[in-house]
């Protein structure tokens, strides 16, 4: 299944890599259908080659942040829906916020400070990618020191 989810990821990344606008514009419905359906929306937009404008990595921070804000309504959160949302939600957030740094912190520290544990999870995940501490290294030491306590 896992193979499944990448290649839609990798074909929504070359339908972006034609057409980044029409990508957006169906990711915002994806957005917010099924916990696999927001999975492959992230996971489709997470990709470096396709952030590097900063109108388009904002539309992705957005998109992020209605994903992450869903969390709450999944009652069952053991499924593997679920959890691989989540997983991925663990690496898309730093790819974004690489892209566009200033915007992205302050969107992700919003996350930083909620109760949810597995936004929590999430976001702990994400400090941990090198790219971001590429980006902001002291902004990353002190969010996972706020974080891990």
């Amino acid at each position: 299944r896992w193979r499944i989810r990448e290649a839609v990821a990798m074909a929504l990344q070359r339908l972006g890599d034609a057409d980044m606008d029409q990508l957006l514009t169906a990711m915002q419905t994806w957005c917010a259908g099924s916990p696999l359906e927001q999975r492959a929306a992230a996971a489709g937009l997470c990709e470096p080659r396709l952030l590097r404008q900063p109108e388009n990595a904002r539309a992705v921070l957005h998109i992020l942040d209605k994903i992450t804000a869903s969390l709450e309504q999944i009652a069952d959160r053991r499924s593997e829906a679920f959890l691989a949302l989540r997983k991925g939600l663990g690496y898309c957030w730093s790819v974004a916020v690489a892209a566009l740094p200033g915007e992205g912190q302050a969107l992700m520290e919003k996350w930083m400070l909620t109760p949810d544990k597995d936004v929590q999870w999430i976001m702990r995940e994400n400090l941990k990618k090198a790219r971001l501490t590429r980006v902001d290294a002291t902004w990353v030491k002190e969010w996972q020191s706020k974080i891990n306590g």
